[in-house]
């Protein structure tokens, strides 16, 4: 099988709509909560953020997040282990460690701001919640394409 084929091979739209849902709903109140009630005042305390986020570009950030990892599940995972909380937690861990990179390293790296070990503490913190909730949740969004697949091959 070429790659080409792999990256093109279609998967149920149920299961990428249910993937899409699966990072969507869970990681905008994670996210919520996170920066803007429990950890607010340590994140205004490093003097990074503007006073008055704007929570539109954030969800607007997520659903094309939401989008590209929901389509990459079926593509990396094309043959499921048959768990989907092992493989979802891999997913997680793959998917996290990439968005890790651009959403803490990168910002850390290029933004002024008071302590950059504590905002790398707190987002890395916040990164491994995200994941360790949404990888599973795609992977068993995309249970039902798997079980599908197997009967008719």
């Amino acid at each position: 099988m070429s790659a080409t084929s792999d990256v093109a091979r279609p998967t149920g739209a149920r299961g990428f709509w249910l993937g899409f849902a699966a990072y969507l709903l869970p990681s905008f109140p994670i996210a919520y909560v996170w920066h803007l009630v429990l950890f607010e005042q340590k994140y205004h305390a490093l003097q990074i953020y503007r006073d008055e986020p704007v929570i539109a570009f954030g969800l607007g950030s997520m659903i094309i997040q939401g989008a590209i990892f929901s389509w990459l599940f079926p593509r990396v995972f094309p043959q499921r282990s048959g768990s989907f909380l092992k493989d979802g937690l891999l997913y997680g861990l793959g998917a996290g460690l990439l968005s890790w990179s651009f959403t803490t390293l990168a910002v850390a790296a290029k933004n002024v701001m008071v302590s950059v070990p504590d905002y790398v503490l707190l987002e890395t913190a916040f990164t491994i919640l995200q994941f360790a909730i949404v990888g599973p949740l795609i992977a068993l969004a995309y249970r039902h394409d798997a079980e599908e697949t197997s009967s008719t091959a």
